[in-house]
């Protein structure tokens, strides 16, 4: 393993197989794949922290879906079901404007009245009351309903979305890249060459986009291999990766593991390693990021010293974690990610959606504006 680690930081490219074996680990060998991770990290992009100052808005929470992993879903007739329409959306814009976000995330349950008009007029709402703002939003699962539901193709339902306003797309609706897995946990959802298409036509239409993996439910390490090596394909082919973000399954409130068709979630190991063998692997991606939704901050900040240098958005709001069953997915102080970078000896730096530095006007919420890096550190 010694050896393999260090052919890796000489240049060498895991084989799928290699990052398998790594994956595996139980010992204390996880700490030597974490720093070698660590290390790689640091060569790649160096020592800042950064995280993007931006607001969610699911915009409803009724879907024709019923995925097996979801606790946010409902359908009709349910108590808690809701659909915001435009004036509440832009009343949840201005709110972001106040607070200096920079990106509006949005999305949402496939409600069974959207066409692809329906994302259209969402992302107008948030040009019209923000016209400066990065709307990342959607996902490969939602142009392709929206697309279907109105007659047209992927690339025409991209196109739409882009004229709208859209600046980058979602990589969520990846969970697991393995349709074996998908048939069990999402089997209303596109399968994987689907989802591959549209992110690689969306890359060829300039739009940007995240890559995801949601792991911790019931697939295996060889599955998880598989998923990273698609997303490496992709970004050798398109380079319109942004940014990998390992999702850890949060299990509590959802069917499958209800159902006993799924763990309860990832271990600690298997979040270290994850993020860890994701730097090693994903050798063309610049940025990791640790999601501290799903891991809570303690164990967001040692994912930074395994491979990860991002920590992601400050949210505002935050339903679909927290209706699997996640505690605490509202908000994150700048001020505390500044406490988790410095205690690491790093220095956070507000970023863009697409991880260019950003010095804000005003300190938010007592945290101190953090200063830009070196040329080149994002």
């Amino acid at each position: 393993m010694r050896t393999l680690l260090d052919d890796v930081l000489a240049g060498h490219r895991l084989t799928e197989d290699e990052a398998v074996r790594l994956l595996k680990v139980r010992d204390r060998g996880v700490f030597e794949i974490a720093a070698a991770a660590d290390a790689l990290r640091e060569k790649t992009v160096g020592d800042v922290v950064t995280y993007v100052r931006n607001q969610n808005i699911n915009v409803t929470n009724l879907c024709v879906n019923a995925c097996g992993f979801c606790g946010f879903s409902r359908k009709h007739g349910d108590e808690d079901v809701y659909e915001y329409g435009r004036e509440i959306v832009q009343e949840k814009v201005n709110q972001a404007k106040e607070r200096n976000v920079t990106e509006i995330c949005t999305v949402s349950g496939l409600h069974p009245d959207f066409t692809g008009q329906s994302y259209v007029d969402i992302y107008s709402w948030i040009r019209e009351a923000a016209p400066g703002i990065h709307i990342h939003a959607s996902n490969p699962m939602e142009v392709a309903y929206g697309a279907r539901k109105s007659g047209i193709t992927t690339r025409e339902m991209l196109i739409w979305m882009r004229e709208a306003g859209l600046d980058t797309l979602c990589g969520t609706a990846a969970e697991i890249l393995v349709d074996d897995v998908r048939r069990t946990i999402c089997p209303g959802k596109i399968d994987t060459a689907t989802w591959v298409r549209i992110i690689k036509e969306a890359h060829a239409l300039g739009i940007r986009s995240t890559a995801t993996i949601m792991y911790g439910h019931c697939e295996t390490e060889e599955d998880r291999v598989r998923h990273l090596a698609i997303l490496r394909e992709i970004q050798d082919e398109t380079g319109g990766f942004t940014e990998f973000v390992p999702l850890s399954f949060v299990h509590m409130n959802t069917p499958i593991y209800r159902a006993g068709v799924a763990r309860p979630g990832a271990t600690g190991r298997e979040d270290l390693l994850i993020f860890a063998v994701s730097r090693l692997f994903l050798d063309n991606f610049r940025n990791i990021q640790a999601s501290w939704v799903k891991l809570g901050p303690k164990l967001a900040q040692l994912a930074l010293l395994a491979g990860a240098n991002d920590l992601g958005g400050t949210l505002f709001e935050e339903s679909i974690s927290k209706g699997a069953g996640a505690r605490d997915t509202d908000y994150l102080d700048p001020a505390m990610m500044q406490r988790m970078a410095e205690d690491l000896g790093r220095t956070l730096v507000q970023r863009t959606t697409v991880y260019e530095p950003v010095r804000p006007s005003t300190p938010a919420s007592g945290a101190s504006a953090a200063g830009r890096p070196e040329p080149g550190k994002i």
